[in-house]
């Protein structure tokens, strides 16, 4: 059933008397990264970034527009690195009186600036692409295979060391970035092979626009995110008429009013909303109950309910959502 917001004086029968009482009750939750999967990012963060300094300066010296634009592909997953450890870090600071809710999003913020340098550097290197397809650059064939091939080994560095953590999402999600910068390393490693056997220049624009398409989908995805984050939607693995059902139908809620479900950050949800009850008395246990619902089955961990109740109960019922089977 689609989502009903009605408050009790529009009930029919709401000629009836009632008194509104408000508690107001936030739970807060902190999970942070475990020691041994900071450092596993960290050292994922300097083999990257590290040899991402090394083909950009390759690039440069061999003329290679490939080895760049995997370059840029490194910085990319660094940089998704980096925010990812200094979150952790700033997210450990506690709330004030001016940040209430903490530094969360400053992972977001990050994130945001992040995206928006990338697509600065996917746009700089098609349009240098098109420039060398019209007028062929001169590019060291060999030593473009040699940086790229220790680039390969270095992805594959980074990608055993981050399979050892596999409950961590941010090393998960580090992984799947590595796997791409493989498709990097192995198009730079082509391209170096065929201007270096055949003297064909053209592979080495073709193939960056390749990498540079693999930075652009990576970056728009991460772009959605954040931007849905700022604007506060939904979190996307949740649904919304499902958590309302599931509140609605809790033991004694009447009626569930003015939901909301929202991203603090990237791995923070929070919820609001105001609950309609039968009996003051059951609300404490109740606010347990469901504080552990919402945490169990939908990992909320920041919650602020307000309960309201009847003094007279209705004559006539106020209908109660349920999950559609």
């Amino acid at each position: 059933m689609p989502l009903q917001h009605q408050h009790p004086h529009d009930q029919p029968g709401g000629h009836n008397e009632h008194h509104n009482h408000t508690f107001d009750h936030a739970h807060h939750h902190h999970n942070h990264g475990k020691p041994s999967s900071q450092k596993r990012l960290l050292l994922a963060l300097i083999i990257t970034g590290g040899f991402g300094v090394v083909e950009l300066v390759g690039g440069v010296m061999t003329g290679s527009l490939a080895l760049i634009s995997d370059a840029g592909h490194m910085f990319t997953d660094s940089a998704a690195l980096l925010l990812a450890l200094i979150a952790n870090l700033i997210g450990q600071r506690p709330a004030n009186a001016e940040n209430s809710y903490g530094y969360a999003r400053a992972e977001v913020i990050g994130a945001l600036i992040n995206s928006l340098v990338m697509i600065a550097l996917v746009v700089w290197i098609v349009v240098e692409a098109i420039s060398r397809l019209m007028h062929p650059q001169p590019v060291n064939g060999m030593g473009v295979m040699i940086i790229a091939v220790i680039g390969l080994l270095v992805n594959i560095i980074s990608a055993w060391q981050l399979s050892h953590d596999h409950d961590n999402l941010n090393s998960r999600a580090a992984m799947i970035h590595v796997l791409g910068d493989l498709l990097g390393s192995v198009a730079a490693i082509t391209a170096g092979a065929v201007i270096y056997f055949t003297g064909w220049k053209a592979i080495d624009p073709i193939l960056s626009v390749f990498v540079s398409m693999l930075i652009l989908r990576s970056t728009w995805n991460l772009l959605r995110q954040t931007t849905h984050v700022l604007m506060e939607g939904v979190p996307q693995q949740l649904n919304l008429e499902e958590i309302g059902n599931a509140l609605a139908t809790e033991k004694g809620v009447v009626q569930v009013n003015d939901l909301h479900v929202w991203n603090i950050s990237g791995d923070k949800v929070a919820l609001s909303a105001h609950i309609v009850i039968e009996k003051p008395e059951t609300w404490p246990l109740q606010l347990k109950h469901i504080n552990h619902m919402l945490g169990e089955r939908y990992g909320i961990q920041h919650i602020t309910l307000q309960a309201t109740w009847f003094s007279i109960r209705p004559t006539r019922s106020i209908p109660i959502r349920r999950i559609p089977h």
